[in-house]
């Protein structure tokens, strides 16, 4: 690797510095990820969480996904911007929303979560592997 990747929310009291590439990089169209983006989708890099450092205090509210994963959403308690997610159960992984990336340029998604869900208005790239819901492998 070699430069880290920051970013944070809007107001920059939460800030972060991850130190190695992301595992996987997905956009989301699951309906909790309509939501909490306020559009079509989400757009997430997930990194492991031992090269992620965190300045700041977050609020977060926990909820369960449809296939039952506590999933953990961080946001500023200042400006409310969506900065990352944490998974009680897998803590050895930690996601970013791509937006909060100070060079969003970096984002590269890899694949299509959650496509079933997908709002015609939102348009699915389709040179990406796209999963109905998530892929056998992820939670």
């Amino acid at each position: 690797m070699t430069k880290a990747y920051t970013g944070g929310c809007a107001c920059g009291e939460i800030r972060y510095e991850v130190t190695a590439e992301p595992i996987v990089t997905n956009d989301c169209h699951c309906r909790q990820c309509q939501k909490d983006s306020g559009t079509g989708h989400g757009s997430y890099l997930t990194f492991p969480r031992k090269a992620a450092m965190v300045h700041g205090e977050a609020k977060s509210f926990d909820f369960t996904g449809e296939q039952g994963m506590v999933k953990r959403r961080a946001f500023c308690q200042t400006c409310g911007t969506p900065v990352y997610m944490l998974f009680p159960d897998v803590p050895d992984i930690f996601v970013v929303r791509a937006g909060t990336l100070d060079e969003p340029e970096r984002y590269r998604p890899q694949m299509v979560t959650w496509s079933e869900a997908a709002q015609d208005w939102d348009r699915i790239d389709p040179a990406l592997p796209a999963f109905a819901r998530m892929p056998p492998s992820a939670g």
